[in-house]
């Protein structure tokens, strides 16, 4: 199990703990349930690289206690 911390910019953390082997898709999932808001208008980025939904963390080399941005589109 690993903790992500995903940020909104606006002063809003969420901590997420999930697996490595889980996909971008159930990170948002696990968004949602912890902040109410639909899955599909979630976006989650480092930088300049959005996260395709489909691409487990494992495969984008997210591990634990990593930051992501936290987007709603």
């Amino acid at each position: 199990m690993i903790e992500i911390t995903c940020n909104d910019r606006t002063g809003k953390k969420v901590r997420v703990k999930c697996d490595e082997r889980d996909t971008i898709g159930d990170l948002k999932k696990l968004i949602a349930a912890q902040t109410g808001t639909v899955a599909e208008k979630i976006v989650l980025k480092k930088w300049y690289t959005i996260f395709k939904d489909n691409i487990t963390l494992e495969d984008y080399e997210i591990h634990d206690g990593q930051n992501l941005e936290l987007y709603y589109a």
